[in-house]
């Protein structure tokens, strides 16, 4: 059996998580030596009294910075724990860690500098927001720090001209977007490759039921025909197996897919007679679900007139072409044709076969129908259906 193999990995932003940690372990280090050049810092300069009214207790907090940091940098970057709870811890360990400022800092020396922690490691929540809830997220929380630190600081005037709203914001969108594009892009390939090992398991499928259960029915359908009696009734049996089989096998066409498209080719296959030959190409032609129903019911139509009219020894040969823009499928019997005159002597008796079910119906796809007939060269239908 042929199988198809792709290893995909179950979150395609992992690398963005795993990448953004080297960033937070940087900026770890940024902020412990921010601190120690804060802390030793007076305010106003040349005063003589410390820029930090609570040092100790700005250590502890640092502290708290560097455990929550490995944490969380742990937890994303192996995704230990779910992500969406411990991002929302993040960013209220933020939210706490910049109101810490007017506690342990003094307004002289906050309102001319950064609040706590350093713009460096606040980044790290808007990254994460951005990464698991996408730009909006990103951007919204990059803002939201920024407000609530020119808060802090007593500049709310300066949120114009201040550097860190832009910085935050452009972080939080663009890493925002990335990753959404390349979650769709993972989605996209998951579904082109469940759709190509669908689309192999069906053609095996189909071959090995045509090679032996689909003959065997048709070979005792037409037997029974022959002989008569309880062995015709086994052979209607045989054909309604048959023609059961055949739709099961062509519902199985359908594959759920970006577009919601349908393997042309599996589908035609499933609906031919046992004497019928077939030819297409050796790709899969996906059409729309819709599109594939009716074209197979234009086909029934003329496999059926072929049954009727064509004579029993008459077989049908089918076509299938892939144009890139149309689909072609060509569908032609060896009979002795359709007489002169005959369509519009069916369609004056009020039988519309072809006006209605072919013609009708691949006007209403966009197509059209085209036939050529005669006592030479039988019955042909060429079927155009384009793509748009």
């Amino acid at each position: 059996m042929e199988r198809v193999v792709v290893q995909i990995d179950s979150d395609a932003t992992l690398p963005f998580w795993r990448g953004a940690q080297v960033f937070r372990f940087a900026s770890v280090a940024y902020a412990i030596g921010a601190q120690v050049v804060s802390v030793n810092a007076e305010a106003p300069v040349g005063s003589g009294i410390p820029a930090y009214s609570h040092p100790l207790i700005s250590w502890l907090l640092i502290a708290l910075l560097v455990i929550w940091s490995g944490v969380s940098g742990l937890v994303h970057a192996f995704e230990l724990l779910p992500r969406p709870p411990v991002v929302i811890v993040e960013l209220v360990v933020t939210v706490l860690l910049i109101a810490s400022t007017v506690w342990v800092v003094r307004p002289e020396y906050f309102h001319h500098h950064q609040s706590l922690p350093s713009t460096f490691w606040i980044t790290n929540a808007v990254v994460s927001a951005a990464l698991l809830w996408g730009p909006v997220a990103g951007g919204a929380a990059g803002v939201g720090f920024s407000l609530l630190s020119l808060g802090i600081e007593q500049q709310m005037h300066n949120f114009v001209t201040d550097a860190t709203t832009p910085i935050l914001l452009t972080v939080g969108v663009t890493l925002g977007i990335g990753a959404r594009i390349v979650s769709r892009a993972q989605q996209e390939l998951s579904a082109a490759v469940r759709m190509q090992a669908a689309t192999k398991e069906r053609e095996r499928l189909a071959r090995e039921v045509h090679d032996g259960a689909l003959q065997v029915l048709a070979l005792m359908r037409r037997r029974g025909a022959d002989l008569g009696g309880d062995a015709e009734e086994l052979g209607r049996l045989a054909g309604e197996q048959e023609q059961a089989l055949r739709t099961l096998i062509s519902e199985q066409a359908a594959v759920p897919g970006i577009d919601e498209s349908t393997e042309l080719r599996t589908r035609l296959q499933a609906v031919l007679p046992a004497s019928a030959a077939f030819s297409g190409p050796a790709e899969p032609v996906y059409l729309s679900s819709a599109v594939v129903t009716e074209l197979v019911a234009v086909v029934r139509t003329i496999l059926d007139n072929v049954d009727r009219h064509a004579g029993a020894d008459a077989r049908a040969f089918l076509l299938l072409e892939d144009l890139g823009d149309e689909v072609v499928l060509t569908v032609r019997d060896d009979g002795p044709g359709i007489p002169e005159g005959r369509l519009a002597e069916a369609k004056a008796e009020g039988r519309m076969g072809v006006s209605r079910s072919i013609h009708g119906r691949m006007a209403d796809l966009g197509g059209e129908a085209v036939l050529e007939t005669g006592p030479d060269i039988g019955t042909e239908w060429e079927l155009h259906v384009p793509r748009t």
